[in-house]
């Protein structure tokens, strides 16, 4: 069975928004940032959770991981979104084009802390930084976390430390390949799941249930 291209992921930078025509187009879940370090929250996530819940649409949250401690960051991450047992939570590492990125060290002590916080692993968002500083190396902590794969090539390429993909971010609505636009919210980060709409939605409640589906 082919991946299902049923997942979108967003912030502030995506405002205006119809999540009714994004469901009714197909699109299931959402991933919204939250967080960015130790202080930043996305000032458009509550409201954007409220409309995407009202269409019926999964829910996700992300935080994006900064050169800063990683307990910290999960607390800032944790505080703000104040998980219930439908919020799908990750960890978006990649190089941080505005100052100082997070380090493998950073981001195990965050996978640990939401971990011992929500007794479950977030997934793990990463491409080229996440390959690079892994090389060929396997990291038994981050293996806990399911991979979140971003690549717009056409082909993705999995880290050795995970055997496959959960979900694959194959456009960021510009490069990769096609559809790069969803009706309702236009041009955005558009994700495959490994998978069928019902193992999605299986997934995605065994995620949030503190039962997080490790090493991938």
């Amino acid at each position: 069975m082919p991946p299902a291209n049923i997942v979108v992921d967003l912030s502030h930078f995506n405002a205006t928004l119809d999540f009714t025509a994004a469901r009714q187009s197909g699109v299931v879940g959402v991933i919204h940032k939250v967080t960015q370090g130790t202080q930043y929250r996305d000032p458009l996530y509550l409201s954007h959770k409220s409309k995407a819940s009202a269409a019926g649409m999964l829910w996700g949250a992300y935080h994006f991981g900064v050169g800063a401690d990683g307990v910290e960051q999960g607390e800032h991450f944790l505080n703000t979104v104040n998980p219930d047992v439908q919020t799908l939570l990750v960890l978006d590492f990649e190089a941080n084009p505005q100052g100082p990125s997070m380090d493998l060290e950073q981001a195990r002590a965050f996978v640990t802390h939401v971990q011992d916080v929500t007794g479950r692993f977030p997934g793990l968002y990463g491409g080229h930084y996440l390959k690079q500083l892994l090389g060929t190396n396997t990291d038994p902590i981050l293996a806990n976390c399911w991979l979140w794969l971003s690549q717009y090539g056409p082909t993705p390429v999995v880290p050795p430390n995970w055997s496959k993909w959960t979900m694959w971010q194959y456009t960021d609505g510009a490069a990769g390949p096609l559809p790069h636009e969803v009706p309702g919210i236009g041009r955005c980060d558009r994700d495959m799941f490994n998978g069928s709409e019902a193992e999605l939605r299986f997934f995605w409640v065994s995620a949030a249930l503190a039962q997080p589906v490790a090493s991938d």
